[in-house]
Order: structure tokens, then sequence, then C-alpha cells
């Protein structure tokens, strides 16, 4: 872009939004496009990439072939997407940013969902264990071999940061884990590439990261209610116990007294969506207000966050996760799949590292090649790169393929 399409692109956006000419760059330099931001590259890239394309074919909540109209991981990841444009534009964000870090937030899932990741944590135990966020950032640093120059998709600093980052700092000043990683450690892959180009661990991501992340909670919130409704694992009567949505399904209901309950299901969602954006919007700008951030720098050294549900509204995020986890995540016909999922990847997990040669030609190869120390480490390692790049499909084909059978993993029970 020349110079006055640069300075038109900047007035679009607050002093403290990321600005992509001045992106702190890649791991691999490369020349600026003549006709792409930075950020708008690294999104184009993460579209093209192999992991995002199989994100069609992962499980959210159901596996794929219970039905076409629930949500896949891509289908979550484009509702993500949209979400986190809306955010990004009402706060004069670049919408590019938040936009690639949407698209690229799910990257690392593992097939079947977090019953696949749990699993895979499990046999990674004691080989520095699995983290899907982790896993997004070895794929587009390390195992998408899209380009000549370079392993992964060589994204920005800042759409790396954001990527590892979005749901806030991962260690204290002293560099000890905080949060979701106190207990279990800094996820190798991160520590390792970290080494290589500091991510700033201890501080927070930029806003539009931020943005990314709360989109996430808004999406899966609300899709997962729609969800559930329609695979008549709740009803509509259960939700009104539920702070917030109670209110909106009565709501609706006044509005609409006789309207069916498919309309019923996807008013009920527009409305969630809506009233979280809404308040994600109005809360942000209060906090920006009384921070008055001059530059993304300085979004990223505040001590909380600044992309973020009211207290009422935190509150109301709080119940529907709590609702969901036992009337839906925890529900006996979820369940049933859940364990027959963990058992099909436990058992291509060990059949892998037993004989690495019942995998694809290009991954046997890089295994009988590996030599030195830590050779059971760094099998189990590649192993776990090749289970947790899999779709659900793939999973249950290469498990009839070596043990003549796949578990029945569907749910029981009339839809």
């Amino acid at each position: 872009m020349d110079h006055l399409s640069k300075a038109s692109d900047r007035t679009l956006r607050a002093s403290f939004a990321a600005d992509p000419w001045a992106s702190r760059g890649r791991l691999s330099p490369e020349p600026l496009s003549p006709t792409r931001t930075e950020f708008q590259r690294d999104r184009d890239r993460i579209i093209h990439s192999t992991a995002f394309r199989r994100l069609a074919h992962k499980t959210q909540v159901f596996v794929p072939h219970e039905g076409d109209h629930y949500r896949t991981r891509l289908t979550h990841t484009i509702e993500v997407a949209q979400i986190a444009r809306a955010l990004a534009r009402a706060l004069l964000l670049d919408d590019d940013l938040a936009e690639a870090l949407a698209l690229a937030h799910d990257l690392g899932h593992t097939p079947f969902g977090h019953t696949g990741e749990d699993a895979v944590e499990e046999l990674m135990s004691a080989h520095g264990g699995f983290d899907h966020n982790a896993q997004a950032l070895r794929i587009v640093t390390k195992l998408e071999h899209r380009y000549a120059n370079y392993d992964g998709l060589n994204l920005s600093w800042e759409a790396l940061e954001g990527l590892v980052k979005h749901n806030g700092p991962l260690v204290d000043q002293a560099w000890q884990g905080i949060g979701h990683y106190a207990k279990r450690g800094l996820p190798l892959a991160i520590a390792e590439f970290d080494a290589r180009l500091a991510l700033d661990l201890h501080t927070f991501a930029s806003a539009e990261a931020q943005a990314a992340a709360i989109a996430d909670d808004i999406a899966y919130n609300t899709h997962d209610v729609d969800d559930g409704l329609r695979a008549g694992l709740f009803e509509l009567e259960d939700l009104k116990s539920v702070e917030f949505v109670g209110d909106l399904v009565r709501e609706i209901e006044a509005a609409h007294p006789f309207l069916d309950r498919s309309r019923v299901i996807h008013e009920l969602g527009r409305r969630i969506i809506t009233r979280f954006v809404e308040d994600v919007i109005s809360e942000s700008r209060t906090r920006l207000s009384l921070l008055a951030p001059q530059s993304a720098a300085d979004i990223r050294a505040h001590d909380r966050a600044v992309i973020a549900f009211s207290p009422a509204m935190s509150a109301a995020d709080r119940a529907m996760k709590t609702f969901l986890f036992t009337a839906m995540y925890r529900h006996p016909r979820i369940m049933k799949v859940r364990v027959e999922a963990a058992d099909v990847v436990k058992n291509l997990f060990r059949a892998f590292v037993d004989d690495p040669d019942k995998m694809p030609s290009e991954w046997s190869q890089v295994a009988r090649a590996i030599n030195g120390p830590a050779i059971e480490a760094r099998l189990m390692r590649l192993v776990c790169d090749y289970i947790a790049g899999m779709t659900d499909r793939y999973c249950a084909q290469e498990h009839r393929r070596l043990f003549g059978s796949v578990p029945d993993l569907t749910m029981a029970g009339p839809f």
C-alpha cells in the first residue's frame, strides 16, 4: 500500500489498536506485501492452511455424523470470527488481527474435541503433556509445510502472541506459571518457542486477542445451548432456571406466544449473542476510558483485561457454563461417546508408539530417523503431533484399519 493508503488505514483505528504497519515482524523476515497489511496476510495464511481445513471434520461437542446442523470446529470458528470482527470494529481495533486470531484459536484441537485432548494429555503426561494452545503454536510455527523458505506459516509476532496469550498472561514476573499453568507448568512447545522469539508471556495480549478470546466464550455458550436443545439433551423449560437465559426465554414467549419451537431456539441464540456483544462493547469502552491507553503497549502492560464482560454478564456467563456442564457436557448420552472416543485415541496412540511403521511413510520415516537423547519422548511427541492433526473421521478409519472395528460413536436415544 502507498503512504496515503497507510495514513487512511490508521485513521480507522484507535491509538491503542495493534498497528499492522508497526508490527514486530516475523521469525523469518519477509518483504512487505504491496496489497495487504501484515495482519491480513496472517489471516489469509491461516485460512489456506491444512490445519484450518481439517476443522470441518473435528468435533465441537457432537461428532460430525450426528447431524449436518450441529457445530463442528470449523463452523464454531467462523462464528467466533464474526463476533470478534464485530467487537473489533465497534472498539476501533484492527479487525483483521482479531479475525486472524479467531480463525486460528482452535487449530491445535485433537479429534473428538476435549475428549481427545484429555486422552492425549494423559498419554503425554510424562513427556511434556499436551495443551491445545501449545499445539496450535506448533502447527503455525513448525508442522505446516507449505512454504519453501520456512516451516509453519511464519505469522507476525502479534498473531503468535495473541494465539498463545489470548486468555491472559501465562507466567508471572518470576516466570512461574499462573492460571491454567499454575500447577502443570508452561507447555514445553511454548517455552521452547519463546526462547527463539520472546512473546512477553508475563503480559496481557493485544486488545484484538482479548476480543477473539471473549468472542469464543460468546459463540460456544450460544451454540451449545442451540445444539443441546436440538439434540434433546434439555428443553426450553429447563433453561428458565438459568440466570439471564431464562429471562430471554420468557421474553420471547411473552412477545411471540405461538412461535414454533425451532424459531424460538433461533431467536434465543440471536438474543444471547446480541446481549453479550452489546455488554462487552459497553464494558470495554468504560475500561478503555478509565485506562486512557495511548498505544497497544499500554494495553499489554495493564494489570487486567480491557475487553471484558460487565460483572452482571460475567455472572450470566458462569451460570450458562455451569448449566451446560451438567446438562450437556456430562449428559449420559454424551459421556457414552466420550468414553468410546477416548479408547479410540488411546488405542491408536499406543499402536503407533509400539510400531511407528503403522503411520504413513512421511511420519514413519521421521520416527526411524530419531536418535540421540530422549528418543522415547521425541517419538511420543511425533505420534502426538500425528494424532492431534487427525479429523474424527480419519481417526475412526485408522482404528478400523488397525483393529478391524470402531466403536459406535453416536449418541443413543431419539433426536
